[in-house]
Formats: C-alpha cells, structure tokens, sequence
C-alpha cells in the first residue's frame, strides 16, 4: 500500500532499552495533571516536565501527547466537573489549552527546552495531504530542538471526528513519526489480570492480546476528569504493537522509572510490521458506515494486502454509504477482515454486484471503470478489544 511504514518492527525490544531510544511518544493522562475539582496540579505537572527534560537531555525525542485541556478549564469557567455537551467541553478546553501550554512553556524553560504547541483532529490524519503537513510539522520541530505538545482539537472536534481518546490519539502519534515505543501514563500503574482489591497480579508483558481475553478491563471512561480508562489504554497498546511499535502502560508516577529502564508497568511487545497512522486509523478508528460482503476469492485476492477490491468479488451490500465513507469488508460469515473508504455509495452498489469492470463501464458509462476500494485506501484489521 501506498504510505506504508517500512517493513520493520522497532529495534526497541524491552522496557529496559528505553533508555537507548531515538524518538518516544508519552501520553498523560487528565487526572495525572489536574485536581480532582478542575483546574492544573503545578506539582504534579513539574514532575512531569523534569522527568521529560532529563529523558531529552538524556539524547531521546519526545512528542508529549497531552490531555488535560479540558480539565484545565472547567475552574476557571466555574464549573464543577467535565459538562456531557459538547459545545461546553469546546469552551473548557478553549479556555484551559492556553492554560496548559503556558504553564508547560514556563517548567520546560527552566530546562533550557523549547515547546510548541500542535492541536490535531482525526480529520487531520485522515486525508493525504493534512497527514503529511502533520508528519512534517511534528519532524521539522524536533529538528529544531523544539519539544511538540500534541493534544485533540477539542475546541473544534465535532462527535463525528473525533479520536475518541488521547490513547489513541498517541498511538496514531507514534505511528506517524515511527517513533521506538510508545508510553501512556496514566493513574493506573499496570494492567493486572484481576482488580488488585481482589488479590490480582500485575501483568508485565502481553506477547499477543490473546493473553488478556479473561482479564476485566472495566469499562471506558470510568471516573475522574478524563474520558478514558483501562479499556482505552489497552486498545491503544494493542493497536500499536500489533503493528510494530512496542507499548509500555504505567503510572505517571512511575514516569522516571519508566524512562530509566526499570521494571514498571505493562509492556506490550511489538507484533507485525510497521504500518502508517493512516492505516491504522482506517482499521481500527475509521466511522464505520456499512459492509462489503464477499465471495471466496475476493477474500482470498483482499486477504494478501495488494489488490484493490471490484465489484466482480461482492456479493453483497449493507447500510448506507456515501463515496469516501469507511466500510468494513467481510467473508460470507459477515467477519469483518479489513475495512476501505468505498468510492460508490450503497445504492449505486447494488447493481454493480458479481459484474467486471469491462461490463460496468459499458452498461453504466465512464466513471464506473474504478475499483470499489482501491488498495491504497484499505487496511486489514486483526481483533482488538
């Protein structure tokens, strides 16, 4: 495909070479950055900047994919905890952004180190030309020795466009600027395979998310000032090892030991190839809008990651779908393998079904000699949670 990443898994094995990285993408978490009634923790955030700095300092890159925009606003806007409305949440983070990045520019000066602030929509990484202005902002800061604070647009995110969670967000980050590993810091110290009030044990290292099938991870968003939760964690972590770039998921307050190479947290090995941010958007965070069902040998021909899909191999259509929609792609078991952005909508489909490309262009005219999904606009998909 088009954009991918070099066919590499990260050269960054173990938690304890995170020390000898090139370049990390550190996520924190709201509730690791702000006080439990809103409003910026300068303590916990000057923890945070100096154990960055030395990390720097140390010779590593680091992108800072930060929460705690919206947090940072809510007490200077009078409010006592995160509003549901979105208008709402556009104004806190409108009003804590400035906030937040003031005081990061303020504790990364005393380290002699530079910030610059860099505010993404899933928008910006959908499209070829924003994911490659993203991609070339992001490097041309850390050749300049400038710090990037990379947080979601939540003052202009609308609900349809938005990543979900800085989780994902970082792993989408990482992937972007094939950077060694990825850490998310959060209040959460490790993954344990049952709650530790329940006697349950911290898992160190997760080879394959098979492992974490019996594990409770809770449900998303549970508490405090921020929207994720174990169960985002776990997915971001999982999104990116599976395609290449190690994750470790510890406490903010276990940052220095993290960074230092001790044994802290859950690691998440590295799995596959590398893929572009693109693509993982496209398999794991892309609107679904409908499905593609097909025929034996379409599987097969989509299955290999190097043909683009036509109508000849569709049996199938469900939902409806407008030209550039994602839609998930699956056998005759309706198991989705792989999902696309369709260039027909769902009721110019239907007619086109088990017909060659020769055939359509004759019967239907110019304009139907494309490919349904072309193999640039694909991503095949492997189970997350």
């Amino acid at each position: 495909m088009s954009e991918s990443a070099t066919k590499t898994i990260s050269a960054i094995t173990s938690p304890h070479e995170l020390p000898d990285a090139r370049r990390l993408v550190v996520k924190v978490g709201s509730s690791s950055l702000t006080t439990v009634s809103g409003g910026i923790s300068h303590e916990r955030l000057k923890f945070l900047v100096d154990t960055l700095s030395e990390t720097v300092n140390n010779g590593t890159e680091v992108i800072l994919v930060s929460s705690g925009a919206i947090a940072a606003g809510l007490a200077p806007l009078g409010l006592p905890k995160r509003p549901k409305d979105l208008a709402t949440q556009q104004a806190a983070a409108a009003v804590g952004q400035g906030l937040l990045l003031a005081e990061y520019t303020q504790l990364f000066e005393e380290h002699d180190l530079r910030v610059g602030q860099v505010l993404l929509t899933a928008d910006d990484l959908m499209r070829r030309s924003s994911y490659t202005n993203a991609l070339r902002s992001l490097v041309r800061l850390l050749n300049l020795g400038v710090l990037p604070i990379v947080n979601e647009n939540d003052a202009v995110a609308t609900r349809e466009i938005r990543f979900g969670d800085n989780d994902r967000l970082a792993s989408l980050v990482a992937h972007l600027v094939k950077a060694d590993a990825l850490l998310l810091f959060s209040d959460v110290d490790s993954v344990y395979d049952a709650h530790p009030e329940d006697g349950g044990s911290r898992i160190t290292t997760i080879e394959h998310p098979d492992e974490l099938e019996a594990v409770d991870l809770g449900t998303p968003g549970a508490a405090g000032v921020g929207t994720g939760g174990m169960i985002t964690k776990v997915d971001a972590a999982t999104m990116s090892s599976s395609a290449g770039i190690p994750t470790l998921v510890t406490s903010t307050d276990n940052a220095a030991k993290a960074l230092r190479g001790e044994d802290v947290g859950t690691w998440f090995a590295a799995r596959n190839s590398r893929r572009s941010a693109r693509d993982v958007w496209l398999a794991y965070l892309a609107s679904i809008e409908g499905r593609l069902i097909l025929d034996d040998g379409a599987v097969q021909a989509i299955s290999r990651g190097t043909n683009s899909l036509l109508a000849a191999g569709i049996i199938d259509v469900e939902g409806a779908f407008e030209p550039g929609d994602a839609v998930e792609i699956c056998g005759s078991d309706r198991v989705p393998f792989a999902r696309g952005l369709v260039n027909f909508s769902s009721e110019e489909l239907p007619e086109m079904l088990g017909q060659n490309t020769g055939d359509l262009v004759e019967q239907l005219g110019e304009g139907y000699d494309k490919s349904v999904v072309h193999v640039d606009d694909l991503a095949l998909i492997e189970p997350i949670f």
